[in-house]
């Protein structure tokens, strides 16, 4: 199941200046990193989903473009955002 209406409002206001931002580059990037880890969780168990893997791998490649973005505006919030995230480098 995709992210529920209710856990993405509480990561907008958590990572976003306010409610409705939606557009800001950490909101984007918390986003995408908790559909990361439910289809990460779901190739575990299908091994062969090879349709899932793809469309994964474009989720992660999105996230590093939007991460690459970050870092060049503002180093320190970017290291900000993948600690309190817990990505790695």
């Amino acid at each position: 199941m995709a992210v529920t209406k209710e856990r993405k409002e509480t990561l907008i206001k958590e990572y976003g200046k306010s409610q409705t931002d939606s557009g800001n580059s950490d909101v984007q990037v918390a986003l995408l990193t908790e559909r990361i880890n439910h289809l990460t969780s779901h190739v575990k168990i299908h091994k062969k989903d090879n349709h899932t893997r793809y469309g994964l791998l474009k989720l992660v490649g999105q996230r590093k473009s939007l991460l690459t973005y970050i870092s060049k505006i503002d180093i320190e919030r970017y290291r900000a955002l993948i600690k309190k995230l817990g990505l790695r480098k």
